[in-house]
């Protein structure tokens, strides 16, 4: 391993939130020296993170991109500490993921929603902080872009990286990933995740969690919930008393152990409950219908494209139509850079 410190490029994909300009000043105050910073814009053409990243890593030449979250804050000894785990990366090695921190709440209990979000700080080979050999990258195909939201996009790089030959390793540096605040539904809303979960199977098939080193999906409750669901309703529609009731029955058991299971350990109070029980009544069928919406995208992708590494369907080529806005960054006490480049 060589002693000379390797040069990085910094790519943040982002669709304009605030926590953008903290991101700046916490690089800034770490000391950051990247070739390069791009910040990629994508709230307009909304092709989705793993567009955006591609795009961003296009502008740089460095032997390392490190892609950043738009919502972290690198830590004062970011830089020295990135410095050393890319001098420490073996020539085997693909990708140094940081160490994630979520702060939570000290004076309450967190709350569902805080939960998962601490979950990061378990996840692997997330892009919150992610430092990628460049020749690794562009070898594998960068970020597959079916992936349209930011979710499995970077699990999916992981994995194919990993086929491919190459090493993931977790190094020393740390980054600060607050939590955002959340509306009413967002628990609802994230449900979408379980059709790119179709794709992954596609993609990597059933194995993907234990390859990733996550926990069985829940997606099989839901659907048996649901079916609760669907029952007791027939039932009652079709007269069949008894059928309903014992539907009926099974499904408000299902439902109410699954909000008290989200409910336990948080901060209680009338809103908090309020909302687990709506979202846990509602879940159920929005997980299942987005799983069977990435069951019809995932049929069409395998007839027309098999089971490729990289998907770059019709709606999708390579090079867009409408690109996202790549804005460079000077990491100076000066102001950001105004120039924008559209491709």
């Amino acid at each position: 391993m060589s002693n000379v410190a390797p040069g990085y490029d910094i790519v943040i994909p982002t669709i304009g939130r605030p926590s953008l300009e903290a991101l700046r000043e916490s690089l800034l105050r770490c000391g950051a020296k990247p070739e390069s910073v791009t910040v990629v814009d994508d709230s307009q053409s909304r092709l989705g993170p793993a567009a955006a990243r591609n795009h961003g890593a296009s502008f740089g030449s460095a032997p390392w991109i490190v892609f950043l979250d738009d919502d972290v804050l690198t830590t004062p000894s970011w830089h020295e500490a990135l410095i050393g785990d890319l001098l420490a990366a073996d020539d085997d090695v693909a990708a140094v993921q940081a160490r994630i921190s979520v702060p939570l709440p000290t004076d309450r209990a967190p709350t569902d929603w805080e939960r998962n979000v601490a979950k990061l700080g378990d996840a692997q080979w997330i892009t919150a902080d992610l430092a990628v050999r460049r020749h690794a990258f562009e070898a594998t195909g960068g970020f597959d872009e079916i992936f349209r939201r930011a979710y499995r996009e970077d699990s999916d790089l992981a994995l194919r990286l990993e086929a491919a030959g190459w090493r993931l390793t977790i190094g020393e540096r740390w980054t600060i990933h607050p939590v955002r605040p959340s509306k009413f539904l967002t628990s609802v809303r994230t449900q979408r995740g379980n059709a790119d979960d179709v794709l992954m199977t596609l993609k990597h098939g059933h194995g993907f969690r234990a390859l990733l080193g996550e926990p069985r999906s829940m997606l099989w409750q839901h659907g048996v919930t649901t079916a609760l669901a669907a029952g007791a309703i027939l039932g009652g529609l079709s007269r069949r008393r008894r059928s309903a009731l014992i539907a009926t029955s099974l499904w408000t058991m299902m439902t109410s152990r699954f909000a008290w299971r989200r409910t336990r350990g948080g901060p209680g109070g009338v809103d908090e409950i309020g909302r687990m029980i709506v979202t846990s009544i509602l879940i159920p069928p929005v997980a299942v219908y987005w799983s069977i919406t990435g069951r019809r995208l995932a049929r069409t992708l395998a007839r027309s494209h098999g089971r490729p590494r990289v998907f770059r369907p019709r709606g999708l080529p390579r090079t867009h139509r409408c690109m996202p806005a790549a804005q460079s960054w000077d990491l100076s006490p000066a102001e950001v850079n105004s120039g924008h480049e559209r491709i």
